[in-house]
């Protein structure tokens, strides 16, 4: 396969996960018939407690067979979680295995463009480092990129649909 013909592959954060889940459009993830893979931390995130959309996720990871990457993050906090709870971090561990998946893509398979889908402002805002071959991309912006290629009909429609069914959405803007 040449490096032209191989497809970018989304790496969503929790929050595009849980924002989608509240639009019922958690298919828009693949709607550009790019791979998505969830990494460990960030499904664990998502689903370690009930919430209105935890088992959605957990339903349709199951149902789509969306792969799901393994991190030295995960597992560490797996580790400390069992033999030292106390010491326990939970904050950022999601953006840091995204981090850690995207570094491993581009020393993997090079050439390969990594979408890393977020939805928290404080991403857009830090120095996030990422590969050349990743692109951080908001969940708006995911949205008007589907908009754009006539894949949906109206992005707004789908945020309006997740704030109407009890998603806090950011309402952090981006420049186009």
């Amino acid at each position: 396969m040449s490096l032209a013909s191989q497809r970018p592959v989304v790496l969503p954060d929790a929050g595009p996960l849980i924002t989608l889940a509240y639009a019922d459009a958690l298919d828009l993830l693949r709607k550009p018939g790019w791979p998505v893979r969830l990494v460990d931390m960030v499904l664990h995130e998502v689903t370690r407690t009930v919430t209105p959309t935890s088992a959605k996720i957990a339903a349709w990871v199951d149902d789509q067979a969306i792969e799901v990457q393994a991190t030295r993050t995960f597992a560490h906090y797996q580790t400390v979680l069992t033999n030292d709870p106390a010491r326990l971090r939970k904050s950022n561990l999601g953006e840091i295995a995204v981090q850690e998946a995207m570094n491993a893509l581009a020393l993997a398979i090079p050439g390969v463009t990594g979408v890393f889908l977020f939805e928290d402002h404080k991403i857009a805002r830090a120095s996030f480092l990422l590969p050349d071959c990743c692109r951080k991309v908001s969940t708006r912006a995911w949205l008007r990129f589907l908009e754009g290629q006539g894949w949906i009909d109206c992005a707004a429609d789908i945020e309006r649909r997740a704030l109407a069914n009890g998603r806090n959405f950011s309402r952090l803007r981006f420049p186009s």
